[in-house]
């Protein structure tokens, strides 16, 4: 069954139909929107339940909030499906037709998705379209496209001008920015750059960061309620750059094929045809080793090869990079572009 029913009158059928979307417990602050109570759906035009296609849409200036966490999108839509557990024991009530969901009773204002414990149905899918803005106290992310894939415990964000902005750098992406909890990593692929509040810059083709778990101590089974498909931010442990990789600070400016970068420590390695820039002075050899919290540029030769520069005499103040041993390895290759996530 189709219908647009007006917004006042579908709380309380819609918080019956689709109780699975408020999942177990809240997480750490960042973005998260998978579980954390209930979810609160607003929109201009109104809100479409589609029973037998088991979705809702919201549409014109649609906003769905769920505690700290804020999605606002021209388009919003909802897939929900017989949760497993109701489908063992036996399913839950049918909903109510759209008639009957028209003439239900509710306060004006936003429709309330209720208690888990409330009805046997869960989203499986969320998908935000057009002028898509995620926001937290602390973190805002941006695109024209969202999907957000609940079983997988990944979100795909696409468009233009995909941005995501935290208290302590700016990522940026052309193709895509994806984001998995489970494995903790965020990729963006397509002229990534990330930028620090300090103004340390890394381009490349791809990147790839990896946070620390949140509760790592007790790991616990992951459940599809407690999937956190743009995962709660953690401690960024380390990012991985893959093609044309570029690495600039206040002097030098270093280019290699793949790289790493581990933030503890400041420090980005740089493989495969790196060459350091500093004014008009050049220095070309197998790894670098850039210190981004002091600038200090270091190049490393290949073991059966040498170190080879172009240094112009009187260039502007700072002498040129010099030579260290040994750094830590760089990742062979990014991660497989968002698997099994339909675009």
């Amino acid at each position: 069954m189709r219908g647009r029913i007006p917004q006042a009158a579908v709380a309380g059928a819609l918080g019956a139909a689709l109780s699975g979307l408020a999942g177990a417990q809240a997480g750490a602050q960042g973005i998260d929107f998978s579980h954390g109570g209930p979810v609160a759906i607003s929109s201009r035009d109104g809100i479409e339940w589609l029973q037998q296609e088991h979705k809702v849409i919201a549409t014109g200036d649609a906003r769905a909030v769920r505690q700290n966490v804020t999605v606002t999108a021209d388009r919003l839509t909802a897939f929900y499906r017989k949760k497993q557990d109701a489908t063992a024991q036996g399913a839950a009530p049918a909903p109510p037709s759209g008639t009957q969901a028209a003439t239900k009773t509710a306060a004006a204002g936003p429709l309330d998705v209720t208690g888990a414990d409330e009805g046997g149905n869960e989203i499986y899918r969320l998908e935000a379209e057009g002028h898509v803005v995620i926001t937290t106290p602390t973190d805002r992310a941006q695109g024209d496209k969202a999907i957000y894939d609940l079983d997988r415990a990944v979100m795909v964000m696409t468009g233009r001008d995909l941005r995501l902005t935290t208290p302590n750098d700016v990522l940026t992406a052309r193709d895509d920015l994806e984001y998995w909890s489970a494995k903790h990593m965020a990729v963006a692929r397509g002229e990534a750059v990330v930028v620090t509040k300090d103004q340390r810059r890394i381009a490349a083709d791809v990147l790839v960061a990896y946070t620390s778990g949140q509760n790592e101590a007790k790991p616990q089974p992951v459940s599809q309620a407690d999937n956190d498909p743009l995962g709660a931010t953690g401690k960024l442990e380390k990012v991985d750059a893959f093609g044309h990789v570029v690495v600039s600070t206040p002097t030098d400016v270093v280019t290699g094929g793949r790289g790493v970068y581990v933030p503890e420590t400041g420090i980005a390695v740089l493989v495969d045809h790196v060459r350091i820039t500093r004014g008009q002075n050049q220095l070309e050899g197998s790894k670098a080793e850039v210190n981004l919290k002091t600038g200090v540029s270091r190049l490393i030769a290949a073991q059966s090869g040498r170190v080879e520069g172009l240094i112009v005499p009187n260039e502007a103040q700072g002498a040129a990079p010099t030579p260290s041993p040994k750094p830590p390895a760089p990742g062979p290759k990014p991660p497989a572009r968002g698997a099994g996530v339909q675009r």
